[in-house]
């Protein structure tokens, strides 16, 4: 078996070549003007935008922090500035049901246009209709009415007064009304004098009173029906007075909506309503007393305004709206109530629009975790998209939970495209739990994390930073510092390859290492102001990590860096908190005897290891089984054990290792305790990638540098994690220097050479290993315990026997 060597320098960081920048600084750079790394997901958002089909709503797919609504909305409004600009929608009085208010579909910005027109309207009846009924020509018109009126009844009574005097009979007025008496020479007979006359003319008296009487009677049946004709008199001369003001004013107003019907339906139902109620118009501003205070009531003429929901005119193009608290409510609307003397009371003009009225003919941008987390609004949005239609419904009046009587608007149409922003986990849940999802949501934008790291996407960078510096008011940043910020991109997504599309994470470090540049009175970011940036991150977020490696140091973890111990191996795990990630090396034993090939893994027993590490022990029982008991029982007992842990284990990363220490156990050859490792293994035996390598490397190197470096210790990695490769540069200078090594491997024999220095041994034709090596050492111990089984068999027969 070849020796493996060392990585060299090179191979644990890929810099970023300065001789590609021809600038000196980003100064000098243009800004960027199209989209990096992201053609796959805004081809969906070009797609999903344009076309106008039923469904095809977008879902943005991808992790926070990317700049997924940045660049969407930016794409979006290029899109949006170019087509038409949507209707308005108003609502109107309904006057035959006016609980069911109506809805009008107006051309772009004639809604506030009729709104603004209806209220001036409105303002000056209210003036001139009491300046017109208080004229001297009004009240002459009135006084010629009633005095028609009087003049009949006068006509009337007097023509019975005349034809009482030929019966020698008078009519009376006195205060209670008209009374009928005898008289003589127009005077009344004194009932003295009465009571003498002659029974004859006392009997023709009476019959001629009688007779009188219900002739007068008859005249005063009919002033109640003469008072109501003169009152209607009345108020049709305030009618026709009224509709002679309102309709010089609606003639100019039906003039400047002459080419939109319904708005002259509108008009002609406020004018009818206008003429109908035009005492409102005449009552003056009432005086309330409400606990002492003086609250002046005003006439509000609410059936003739125009509740405008929507306009859009003011900016051109189809609406984007962002809507960041999408309750109920504020996604479909809601009619809201006033208190009035104690009572709760809505009218049309109360109703307020949602966010989907908003963006009808337009974007609705909305975070679907915001949205799921809203009692109802999810369902709300759904039913609106579903039927196309915005119903405007209290939750109360919906789920029958409060009986208060309220409106009932007309729906309004909906038109709109709803843009879904949110993590992958979501969408893949509701593809799966709502049918209704994918139906409505058939476009996926799944935006990418990385980008593949090239002299074109480094150049991309530059002009990228030079943007944010710009659109930040930052100070310019030197090549050097953009180098900088480059391979930081490429250690934060864990791959030399590649380069990080995270943003809020850059941009997060141009603000700080302008702050430094700032504090160190640089005139443009250094790429030592980049470094800083870095290790205040770090020191800002490591306390926990440093709590734990002091733990080590003091021999509280026990952790052995020199010396070498059979069955025991220095594994590597990582821990995330708060975004910040920081190894763990921890020590993995083995232990075995004889046994019925139990492999135990203390973890799972005691349900402390998580499926996927049960798994790789698992794998580890079956590769043991392929190599060394393919003809034999595998009569061996192993155990497992991460110890002083603690906490879960999850994950196969330590597979490898556990495997190593297992080998090493069953070979009786210690293992370097100056060397940790790391690798996933699979039955065959071949190391696996895994993730956070750099944190693992670095954290092994950690303690080694605080206990002195010796020249033989380092950190065994699979082959297929050096492309992963972006270590510190205190890391990279000790490698340099001979003093800390870091060694890939591609299978366990490898590593277990390494390990021990001792070669692992390959099998030949026969199947049989070379004497001394691990492999053969294994071999030998496994068939020693095959033996012992056979031995014990037969002993325990010849006992039965």
């Amino acid at each position: 078996m070849a020796t493996i060597l060392p990585l060299e320098p090179q191979q644990l960081y890929l810099s970023c070549d300065l001789d590609q920048f021809t600038f000196q600084t980003t100064a000098e750079v243009t800004d960027l003007t199209e989209i990096i790394g992201q053609a796959r997901a805004m081809d969906a958002v070009r797609f999903g935008s344009g076309i106008r089909r039923e469904g095809y709503n977008l879902f943005v797919l991808g992790p926070s922090g990317i700049g997924k609504r940045s660049l969407v909305q930016q794409l979006l409004e290029s899109k949006a500035s170019k087509e038409p600009e949507p209707p308005d929608w108003c609502y109107l009085n309904n006057f035959a049901q006016p609980h069911k208010p109506r809805v009008l579909k107006l051309p772009s910005g004639r809604g506030e246009e009729l709104q603004q027109h209806m209220e001036r309207l409105v303002d000056y009846l209210r003036s001139a209709i009491p300046a017109q009924f208080e004229s001297e020509e009004y009240r002459n018109r009135v006084s010629a009415i009633q005095q028609e009126f009087n003049e009949l009844q006068e006509r009337e009574i007097r023509a019975l007064g005349e034809e009482a005097e030929k019966k020698e009979i008078v009519l009376l007025r006195t205060p209670e009304g008209f009374a009928l008496a005898p008289s003589r020479n127009r005077e009344v007979i004194p009932p003295e004098e009465y009571d003498k006359l002659p029974q004859k003319e006392k009997d023709r008296i009476e019959a001629a009173i009688i007779e009188l009487q219900a002739h007068l009677e008859k005249i005063l049946s009919h002033l109640p029906q003469r008072r109501r004709e003169r009152s209607e008199r009345i108020k049709q001369l305030n009618r026709d007075i009224m509709l002679s003001i309102v309709e010089h004013m609606m003639n100019e107003l039906r003039a400047i909506y002459t080419d939109l019907p319904d708005v002259l339906d509108f008009l002609d139902e406020v004018q009818q309503d206008m003429v109908m109620h035009v005492d409102d118009f005449r009552k003056p501003e009432e005086s309330v007393n409400i606990s002492g205070m003086t609250v002046i009531t005003h006439q509000t003429f609410n059936n003739y305004q125009v509740n405008v929901l929507a306009s859009n005119h003011k900016k051109p193009g189809a609406p984007i709206i962002s809507e960041d608290n999408p309750t109920y409510s504020n996604l479909l609307g809601r009619v809201e109530h006033v208190s009035q003397f104690g009572a709760l009371v809505t009218n049309f003009t109360l109703i307020k629009p949602g966010a989907l009225h908003r963006a009808n003919g337009g974007y609705l941008l909305l975070d679907v975790r915001k949205v799921l987390m809203q009692p109802f609004a999810w369902e709300g949005l759904k039913r609106a998209l579903q039927s196309r239609k915005i119903h405007i419904e209290s939750l109360g009046q919906l789920y029958s939970l409060v009986s208060t009587v309220s409106l009932e608007p007309e729906p309004v149409p909906l038109d709109v495209k709803v843009v879904l922003f949110g993590d992958r986990l979501f969408y893949y849940l509701l593809q799966r739990y709502d049918p209704e999802f994918r139906e409505l949501f058939k476009v996926a934008a799944d935006f990418e994390e990385t980008i593949e790291r090239n002299a074109e996407s480094h150049m991309l960078y530059a002009q990228l930073i030079s943007t944010l510096t710009r659109k930040e008011k930052l100070l310019p940043y030197d090549r050097y510092a953009v180098a900088r910020v480059i391979e930081h991109s490429a250690r934060l997504v864990g791959d030399s390859e590649k380069l990080s599309m995270h943003m809020r994470s850059i941009v997060d470090l141009l603000h700080e290492a302008d702050y430094w540049a700032r504090e160190a009175g640089h005139e443009v970011v250094q790429a030592s102001d980049v470094q800083q940036a870095i290790d205040s991150q770090v020191h800002r977020q490591d306390r926990v990590r440093d709590r734990l490696y002091e733990a080590i140091l003091r021999d509280t973890l026990m952790i052995d860096t020199q010396g070498a111990v059979t069955g025991q191996v220095n594994g590597l795990s990582v821990i995330e908190l708060g975004g910040f990630a920081f190894a763990q090396p921890t020590r993995i034993t083995a232990t075995t005897r004889f046994g019925k090939g139990d492999l135990i893994n203390i973890e799972r027993e005691v349900k402390l290891s998580g499926a996927i590490h049960s798994k790789g022990v698992l794998i580890l029982s079956s590769f043991l089984a392929a190599r060394y008991a393919k003809n034999q029982p595998l009569a061996l007992s192993a155990s497992l054990a991460f110890e002083q842990s603690y906490g879960m284990v999850e994950g196969d990363s330590a597979s490898l290792a556990e495997l190593c220490a297992l080998l090493s156990n069953l070979a009786n050859i210690p293992i370097d305790q100056s060397l940790a490792i790391t690798g996933s293994v699979n039955q065959l035996g071949q190391a696996q990638a895994i993730g956070a390598v750099n944190e693992k490397i670095e954290g092994f190197f950690d303690i080694c540098a605080a206990r002195g470096l010796t020249g033989k210790q380092g950190v065994l990695i699979p082959a297929t994690n050096v492309q992963h490769l972006m270590l510190r540069q205190n890391v990279i200078e000790a490698a340099t220097a001979g003093k800390f090594h870091i060694y890939a491997v591609e299978n366990v024999d490898q590593a277990i050479t390494l390990l021990t220095g001792v070669s692992a041994g390959e099998a030949d034709a026969n199947g049989t290993y070379p004497q001394g090596s691990i492999n053969h050492q294994v071999a030998a111990r496994l068939a020693e315990l095959t033996a012992i089984g056979k031995s014990y068999v037969q002993v325990q027969q010849q006992g039965k026997n």
